[in-house]
């Protein structure tokens, strides 16, 4: 009963003007964000990290606007897989298979509004089970040691690149480019620069913020400036929606599919390295499997949009379960918004339920409030929502632009960041043209100095001997799962990856 006081205490926090009109702002915004092919909600929060800081926003209003945004853009990125064929972000990926035929049969309205309660139920129970599981975590992990937070960070750095992930030496790069990053600056334990190349400038080392908006905002704006008018113009398309209330019957229907998936989604944001892209596509995967014996998966089953949707958006609430209790992200958005947490000096961790209560509830109370926002707002605002498939990038990209310019340097005040930002920038667009993922990059910039420190920690209290670190049940479980995180998806990444692309493209040609 201390949980529901707790949360009950984050619902007086939350509810108030300024974070209800917040958790609206961040809604309307991510999907807004999510709608827009490509962006997604890694993405979407980056771009917005600058216009929180700018607005003086304390710890729990930024965080509510953030996450507001992270779970918006999660609804959002549907909307472009049912009208487009064209998913907003890789867990929409599989919404396309039924979606899109259900835009082609004339029911693209009830596919949207379909997809809309499916979110919603998946988010809801999702946040439902953070209340619940995020402080038994908290219990475990006050057990752990110097030595069992290395291992628990190598287990981050290990599974981030995903069990869908296909190539691990580029996730194990990016993630040792995020490390040597991240000892930029002053040793904190010799007091020498280091790679600080005479710069006083980096005696602090790399503002994560700073290498967050170069890195997915900037970078977006350069891939832009490369493929102009080479990409396929959406605004010559015209879009139908039709009817927009499904009827009860037919979410009656999809009621089972939905408590099903939502509790595959929730199992895979709390895996690390699995969350919202394996939790979509598995949910999908067995809900055809258990009622597709007419064979309508594929061809415009409402159950097929129901499915991937209530699963990715509850891998998104699962995946803030050890970003919350462990400090360790479950997911690229997680990874970001653990940014900015620590650039707003909270430690997220076992001490943080205790030491800031307020935080921590307010943002899962914002949740429920923004969950219920979003559900109320995408099936009347649809056709708001369609018409921002029709904005030119041509327009949206300066807008991206200036956000990251203006807001960075309203948070530092130096141009300095600025060219640091802009060197991000280049750096994220060099990555992303070697299909390099930037999350390990941004986890190795925010997780290094603190692995570095618990890594001498540990030698220290052990006087040098490096035994320590296998020295505990707990680590050497730690470990364990570590190694066989990068291994699996050597052996099934590509089986996996592959699947996921068949089952696609194999179920598009049969509605084309």
């Amino acid at each position: 009963m201390d949980v529901l006081a707790s949360l009950g205490d984050g619902f007086v926090v939350a509810l108030t003007w300024q974070n209800l009109l917040l958790a609206l702002l961040g809604c309307l915004l991510g999907t807004i964000m999510g709608a827009l092919p490509g962006l997604g909600p890694s993405n979407g929060v980056a771009i917005l990290i600058p216009l929180a800081f700018t607005l003086g926003l304390g710890a729990t209003p930024a965080l509510i606007l953030l996450t507001s945004v992270y779970y918006g853009a999660m609804y959002g990125g549907r909307i472009s897989s049912i009208l487009l064929n064209i998913p907003g972000d890789e867990p929409a990926l599989m919404t396309c298979l039924d979606g899109y035929p259900m835009a082609q049969a004339g029911r693209a309205g009830e596919a949207l509004a379909l997809s809309g309660i499916a979110s919603f139920v998946g988010a809801f129970f999702a946040t439902w089970g953070l209340v619940f599981l995020a402080p038994q975590l908290v219990k475990v992990a006050l057990l752990f040691g110097p030595a069992e937070y290395f291992a628990l960070f190598t287990l981050a750095f290990a599974t981030l690149g995903g069990i869908a992930s296909t190539n691990q030496a580029k996730a194990a790069f990016a993630a040792a480019l995020g490390l040597g990053l991240a000892t930029v600056g002053v040793d904190g334990q010799t007091g020498v620069p280091r790679f600080t190349f005479g710069e006083v400038h980096l005696y602090d080392g790399i503002d994560f913020l700073v290498a967050i908006v170069g890195l997915f905002a900037l970078s977006e704006v350069l891939i832009f400036l490369e493929h102009r008018g080479t990409d396929a113009d959406v605004t010559g398309r015209k879009i139908e929606v039709g009817r927009i209330v499904p009827s009860w019957s037919l979410v009656r229907s999809c009621i089972p599919t939905m408590g099903r998936t939502t509790v595959l989604g929730f199992i895979a944001g709390v895996l690390p390295g699995a969350g919202a892209s394996l939790g979509s596509f598995i949910s999908y995967s067995m809900e055809k499997r258990l009622v597709d014996r007419e064979g309508t998966f594929g061809k415009g089953d409402p159950r097929g949009v129901a499915a991937p949707e209530a699963g990715n958006n509850a891998a998104a609430g699962g995946a803030l379960v050890p970003m919350l209790a462990l400090g360790v992200p479950g997911s690229g958005t997680t990874a970001v918004l653990l940014a900015v947490l620590l650039a707003l000096n909270i430690t997220p961790g076992p001490l943080l339920f205790q030491n800031n209560p307020d935080v921590v509830w307010g943002l899962i109370a914002a949740l429920f409030i923004g969950n219920f926002m979003l559900l109320a707002m995408n099936i009347p605002m649809v056709g708001l929502f369609t018409r921002v498939l029709l904005v030119p990038p041509r327009l949206l990209m300066p807008v991206v632009a200036m956000v990251s310019f203006v807001g960075i340097y309203g948070i530092s005040g130096s141009s300095f960041d600025l060219q640091v930002m802009v060197g991000f920038g280049v750096l994220g667009w060099v990555l992303r043209k070697l299909d390099v993922p930037l999350v390990p990059v941004i986890l190795g910039t925010l997780l290094g100095n603190e692995m570095e420190a618990n890594l001498r920690r540990a030698l220290t209290i052990s006087d040098g001997d490096w035994s320590v670190l296998v020295g505990s049940p707990l680590a050497i479980t730690l470990w364990v799962i570590a190694v066989v995180g990068f291994v699996l998806p050597i052996l099934f990444g590509k089986v996996l990856k592959r699947r996921m692309r068949m089952s696609r493209d194999e179920e598009g040609a049969l509605t084309d």
